[in-house]
């Protein structure tokens, strides 16, 4: 019960949801599984919310691990007071754990412990009691051959009180709370450094209250302090915390308190400043890296659900100039049949020959779309296609290449393609994202896909689990055609993963392809859970069972076919039938109170009206403002057409169909205050801007997208 309350308080969801979800995931179900077929135990909670609870529960872990290991020392050393013990096993804070543990830890060789083995303990007892009696002389009881002289011995006995202020409870927790609230982050160029940190200069001389400062200009000064090119320092007011630290410890107004006055000033110097300016720097990095990996996260999926062509015959080109263009032609499936190369561009510029080229292409092996790469002379390639005259209408589309190139020299496409080299992978990938890009991009690292914010600066265990969570949702919200996924798609398949991933296709491979989602239960090592899983989100097209097309879970065949045969129909006459489908949802609710809930059953009823239909939106074709080639070209006012490659905590970064990309700062976004970029603009987003500032020398372009610009052109 502790363990619910705990991820009940952390989520702010209710408890009897937290049980239920906490109950399913430690019985290994998914969460796309429970957000998807489990919604009348959790009460309909959402991917984000069971993620929630799957991360709470993990800190709950890591806390119980701790407490177990303090606990554990504090019996080897035979601390029996039950108050200290009690507070530990109360807390679930990990600061205040430390707090607690802190007076107990082995410590190395300190000033304090150094005293403390001296035998200095009994007159720090005394000075920090403040009695009227001198400190002279009582130092002269407990000199020491490191401490000879009652000078030395007070000094000594000032180190000790200054330890017993730094693991103060109390001390430590008001001290961590004006440092969290209140504290200051200046930042100071290194002055040796000047010629190495240029790209830092808004840095050089900055200050700000940290708990107002932007996520991403602590991420950049944390780098330019770790690279060595910026000094920083966090602190509160520090007059203010000493006053306070005086008027907690100074008890009178006599020589003992001098000396604890002086051991208050040494306590916070050495001590208390430093691991708090350490954990609140901590603290707000945490803070800085979700803020990053959400914003992440967001381009990612946007990124990952972008809209498909479809299944259909692509003619793919990885644009280039000197090197000419590299051509490939894939099937409906994104099989290669033919690759090329074609020189339409400077030096050579063959485009009479290019284009004829084209055009035989086209014709030979049906080409019904076209797809370019948005790189080095992709809008050269772009309106060279578009001067070619087809015999047949052909969309063409421009294609992000972001990680094009690290595909290519993969080991997954060394697989994929053994016998070609990395110029015919990368314009394979450039065609099949265009005709799937999900299936495609799961094949790449998301960090290298060019939309993410000082992603090398943030935890990187927690980045890559967040994006492996979006891969999945993704992956599952789509669903998945049994038929014709690879291993790498299939992997990200709730219950799978790469082993029963492989051993699906090799089955697929020796056997054929899938005719029910129940003949999965043949494949090799895939049990009855990984079964329960995955099978809602395995599609199997022109199935002898229209259900196996469908996000409607086995496990609901029989109660699905009960309620339509009740209705009087067949299941092949309600597929697709509104008004059928209304029908059979009358015979449905009956079976609602006791076999099928609410949410399941709204489910069912969707899909049968549309079974397996992809929630992906269609592909559209987007054509850059014709009149601009390069940045020269710009002029203040002047309104241009754009797509959104990324999105970041200060603003977006724009394709204008130029080499250098418009950047959208927040304050431009719209015409009232923007806090989070993301809630107004999206990845691929397909927008008309206003160029509002240009800098050639330093190749940067301001655009804007508030009403109020557009409105004056």
């Amino acid at each position: 019960m502790i363990k619910e309350n705990y991820v009940e308080r952390e989520t702010g969801l209710k408890l009897k949801s937290v049980r239920k979800t906490i109950g399913l995931l430690e019985e290994g179900a998914t969460i796309p599984f429970i957000a998807r077929y489990r919604k009348e135990q959790t009460d309909n909670l959402d991917e984000v919310d069971i993620l929630n609870i799957q991360n709470a529960l993990g800190r709950f872990g890591e806390i119980s691990k701790r407490k177990e290991y303090i606990l554990g020392v504090l019996k080897e050393k035979k601390i029996t007071d039950e108050a200290l013990l009690n507070k530990i096993n109360e807390s679930f804070d990990l600061n205040r754990l430390e707090d607690l543990y802190l007076p107990y830890k082995t410590k190395r060789k300190t000033k304090a412990e150094q005293a403390r083995n001296a035998g200095l303990t009994g007159l720090a007892k005394i000075i920090m009691k403040q009695d009227n009696g001198d400190p002279i002389s009582a130092a002269k009881r407990f000199t020491h051959k490191d401490y000879s002289t009652p000078e030395a011995a007070l000094e000594g006995a000032t180190f000790i009180m200054a330890d017993w202020m730094n693991e103060n409870e109390i001390v430590r927790d008001r001290m961590r709370s004006s440092f969290i609230e209140h504290s200051v982050l200046t930042s100071k160029l290194v002055k040796t450094k000047k010629d190495l940190a240029d790209k830092f200069r808004d840095s050089f001389d900055y200050s700000q209250r940290l708990k107002g400062c932007p996520s991403y200009r602590l991420l950049a000064i944390l780098r330019g302090n770790e690279e060595g090119l910026l000094r920083i320092k966090i602190e509160p007011n520090k007059e203010y915390a000493i006053n306070w630290l005086e008027r907690f410890f100074v008890k009178n107004t006599n020589q003992a308190s001098a000396l604890v006055k002086s051991a208050v000033k040494d306590a916070y110097k050495r001590l208390l400043q430093p691991a708090l300016e350490t954990e609140t720097k901590n603290h707000y990095k945490t803070l800085a890296d979700d803020q990053s990996i959400t914003t992440f996260s967001k381009n990612l999926e946007k990124l990952m659900l972008a809209a498909p062509v479809g299944s259909k015959r692509t003619l793919a080109i990885d644009p280039g100039f000197k090197s000419g263009c590299k051509v490939v032609c894939l099937d409906e499936n994104g099989d290669l049949l033919h690759n090329c190369n074609i020189y339409p561009h400077p030096p050579q510029k063959e485009s009479s020959k290019a284009s004829a080229k084209i055009f035989q292409l086209v014709q030979s092996y049906k080409i019904e779309v076209i797809g370019i790469g948005d790189g080095t002379a992709g809008r050269e390639t772009e309106a060279f296609i578009k001067r070619v005259h087809f015999d047949r209408d052909l969309s063409v589309f421009i294609v992000r290449e972001d990680g094009a190139s690290i595909y290519s020299a993969s080991k997954i496409a060394r697989e994929e393609f053994p016998t070609f080299d990395v110029t015919v992978r990368g314009a394979v990938s450039i065609g099949r994202r265009l005709m799937d890009p999900l299936a495609e991009l799961v094949k790449i690292d998301a960090k290298s896909l060019g939309i993410g914010q000082y992603q090398h600066d943030v935890n990187q265990t927690k980045l890559q689990n967040q994006l492996d969570h979006v891969v999945l949702m993704a992956v599952n919200k789509v669903g998945v055609n049994l038929n014709t996924a690879s291993k790498y798609l299939l992997s990200y398949v709730s219950g799978l993963g790469p082993k029963l991933a492989e051993n699906i296709v090799a089955y697929r491979t020796e056997n054929g392809p899938f005719e029910s989602r129940e003949a999965l239960k043949n494949v090799p090592r895939l049990g009855a859970n990984a079964f329960q899983q995955s099978a809602g989100f395995l599609r199997i097209r022109k199935a002898k069972n229209p259900l196996d097309n469908s996000a409607v879970h086995p496990e609901h065949y029989k109660l699905v076919r009960e309620g339509i045969r009740k209705a009087g129909f067949k299941l092949e006459d309600v597929i697709g039938q509104k008004d059928k489908v209304l029908i059979v949802k009358e015979k449905l609710s009956t079976l609602t109170s006791n076999e099928l809930g609410t949410y399941a059953l709204n489910d069912i009823l969707a899909e049968l009206e549309k079974p397996g239909i992809d929630p992906r939106k269609s592909a559209k074709i987007f054509q850059f403002s014709a009149q601009i080639k390069t940045i020269s070209d710009l002029k203040l006012g002047m309104k241009v057409n754009g797509i959104v490659t990324n999105v970041t905590d200060f603003g977006a970064f724009v394709n204008i169909g130029i080499k250098e990309n418009g950047l959208i700062h927040k304050t431009q976004l719209a015409d009232e205050f923007v806090s989070q970029p993301t809630d107004y603009i999206s990845l691929h987003d397909q927008v008309k801007v206003v160029v509002v500032s240009v800098d050639i020398e330093r190749k940067r372009i301001g655009l804007s997208l508030k009403k109020s610009e557009l409105a004056d052109l």
